[in-house]
């Protein structure tokens, strides 16, 4: 895989040399020369408008989920960043697992899916979710199969699409869902432009942001049209990652940033591969539209661009930066934001009348066993993730930072008592 690797970050190089005429003229040479692709240079050849639409209708359902509450678009929302917007991804029975959901806008430019890569494709990783007890919960990929199976609206849609005796199937499901995803791109950035020969297209201050990132070296990993290296042009499953923390142990800002963020608590790219040398390694990810896909990092504990560019900058770089210069590159990249096309919320097959999808009891037991595990996550997941959830619970049962309405309506109850007992004394000593 590493001469893959080699070879394709050459492809990448001699690209990127091949158009740097076009860009010579420019006020300040680009990173990279190359707009994002559109979507008809990704679009696969059975990619039907049919097909689209049935994978969006499955992308926004969330009766597929075991409680009914619960779609892709739950933790990848495209009404906005593509992400969850929040610290870690929340499921069925208000489960958390240990990661922060990547956004799914460009996800077809990246080689690998998920943070440390275990999914290949786009269809692999959309298996995944479905029976994660900390995602969609369903016990079975059969039982979600079989509530399609009960609409017939479903079911006549996946006829047209696939023809067949029995077209409902897993295989066919996450085919329809990744060739939706597939047209989640967002082109044309001021970035895009500015490559393309627009020199007004950047503010001074993204200019002056871009020389910085460029100084700093943002762009020996951070690479390419989709700024996310060489994955855009490599075969799906030769991953490209890198490891978190490179200067840790010999910058102490960078040791002060994994302790102050728990960065080393996830093993990362080690969980699926057992090998230790993958130890804290994630998969290298896109920074377009990064501006509107806080918070960042695996783990989701950072809050703000402008402290991640810190962090990236003392731990992979081994260079402290000032705010200014933060700022600088957390103007550079919201350049890197394209434009969004147009999400209209599908209507789903209606269930009215008839047997509904949902059983009268669904969501009341806990989140059943996975028969997928493996392609959801490792054990050291799924063991982080119960972890996770356990002082959540906690803190909603009387304890956190805010407590809990049962304590709160116990506190007012006994206010109220002193009061009174206070206004007895008072009347009786009058």
């Amino acid at each position: 895989m590493g001469d893959t690797l080699d070879e394709t970050a050459q492809q990448t190089a001699q690209t990127s040399n091949q158009s740097s005429n076009e860009t010579s003229d420019l006020p300040v040479e680009p990173p990279t020369s190359q707009p994002l692709p559109s979507y008809e240079e990704v679009r696969q050849p059975n990619d039907t408008e049919a097909k689209i639409e049935l994978g969006k209708k499955l992308f926004f359902d969330p009766r597929l989920s075991d409680t009914g509450s619960i779609s892709c678009n739950t933790c990848h929302n495209v009404m906005e960043g593509g992400d969850g917007s929040r610290t870690v991804g929340r499921g069925v029975h208000g489960q958390t697992g240990p990661r922060n959901s990547p956004t799914v806008w460009n996800a077809v430019f990246m080689s690998t899916q998920f943070w440390d890569g275990r999914a290949d494709t786009l269809e692999q990783q959309a298996k995944g979710p479905i029976t994660a007890g900390v995602e969609m919960g369903m016990p079975t990929s059969e039982a979600a199969m079989e509530k399609i199976r009960s609409n017939e609206g479903y079911v006549e849609m996946y006829e047209e699409v696939y023809g067949g005796e029995n077209p409902v199937t897993l295989n066919n499901t996450v085919d329809a869902i990744a060739a939706y995803e597939r047209t989640l791109i967002t082109p044309n950035s001021s970035y895009d432009r500015y490559v393309r020969g627009d020199e007004d297209a950047l503010t001074e201050r993204q200019l002056n942001g871009m020389e910085t990132f460029k100084e700093l070296g943002c762009q020996g990993c951070h690479s390419g049209p989709a700024f996310n290296g060489p994955q855009w042009q490599m075969e799906n499953g030769n991953g490209y990652y890198q490891k978190l923390g490179v200067y840790q142990g010999s910058n102490p800002q960078c040791d002060q940033y994994i302790d102050r963020y728990n960065l080393y608590a996830d093993s990362g790219r080690a969980g699926v591969t057992g090998d230790s040398s993958d130890e804290h390694k994630f998969k290298v990810p896109t920074l377009r539209n990064v501006e509107h896909t806080a918070p960042y990092f695996h783990n989701g504990q950072v809050r703000t661009l402008e402290n991640a560019t810190k962090v990236m900058a003392s731990c992979q770089v081994g260079q402290n930066i000032s705010d200014q210069q933060a700022e600088n590159v957390t103007a550079f990249m919201t350049s890197l934001t394209g434009q969004y096309p147009e999400q209209q919320m599908p209507r789903i097959p209606s269930r009215s009348g008839g047997e509904p999808m949902l059983p009268e009891d669904a969501g009341d037991a806990s989140a059943p066993e996975t028969d997928d595990a493996a392609s959801v996550g490792t054990p050291a997941e799924t063991a982080a993730s119960q972890q996770t959830a356990a002082p959540q619970q906690a803190g909603v049962r009387g304890g956190g930072d805010g407590g809990s309405p049962t304590s709160t309506a116990a506190f007012m109850m006994a206010a109220a008592l002193i009061i009174a007992l206070i206004a007895v004394a008072y009347a009786q000593r009058k």
